[in-house]
């Protein structure tokens, strides 16, 4: 029975764990706002806890994180449902992979706002967290922060003067501070739209002999 459910359980079990233990490994050795450079100034290690969606965007407060929050997991129910669905359909294994990369992305980030504010005591540029402390942790269910360390300023410039709004403004690519259930959901999401032809079986009805009712594999034109 579990055998055909091989691929997804490996994906999401293997996403989960390495993105936790990144997460728990960085809020027990870093304060926040550490910056360690791993390779020149394209690669580091920038420690910062997202209240709200992906790649550090926030929404709404309070009242937003819960929401969020509680989507995040309906969401994750509908997902669960859907990789079952798909395992049963026969869908292409590649298909069925990149689906568990979004998923296990997803409840990666909901483990943190579930559970991080209750098993963690607050982090700040001086001190790094402490696991399970005794006077509790920085706030309730559903209100924890998301841990974000990865950081890839590949490329700074300015965009041309002649652009509408932006001219003559410094960017940079890329901006946002991710984690690893982000980029699992990134890559999920990269390989469908990458193989979504190859994924898609097409399934073409055999021809019937309407004079025998047999079915035939005989596509010669009369």
């Amino acid at each position: 029975m579990l055998k055909k459910y091989k691929i997804p359980l490996i994906a999401i079990l293997s996403v989960l764990f390495i993105d936790q233990f990144i997460k728990i490994y960085i809020k027990l050795n870093y304060p926040l706002g550490e910056v360690t450079r791993v390779s020149g100034e394209w690669f580091i290690l920038h420690f910062t806890e997202n209240p709200g969606m992906a790649f550090g965007l926030e929404f709404g407060g309070d009242y937003g994180k819960l929401i969020l929050s509680s989507f995040r997991i309906l969401a994750s129910l509908a997902g669960i449902w859907y990789v079952i669905h798909i395992v049963k359909k026969g869908e292409h294994p590649g298909f069925i992979l990149s689906v568990s990369l979004i998923l296990a992305g997803a409840i990666g980030n909901i483990l943190d706002s579930a559970f991080y504010g209750m098993i963690f005591s607050e982090s700040d540029e001086f001190n790094v967290s402490k696991f399970m402390p005794a006077e509790g942790g920085y706030s309730g269910f559903l209100h924890g922060r998301v841990v974000d360390m990865f950081y890839f300023p590949i490329w700074n410039g300015t965009f041309p003067s002649w652009l509408p709004i932006w001219g003559g403004e410094d960017f940079q690519f890329f901006r946002p501070i991710f984690n690893f259930a982000d980029f699992s959901i990134s890559c999920g999401v990269g390989i469908i739209l990458a193989f979504q032809k190859r994924f898609i079986q097409e399934k073409t009805p055999p021809a019937t002999d309407p004079s025998s009712g047999n079915v035939t594999n005989d596509t010669t034109q009369p």
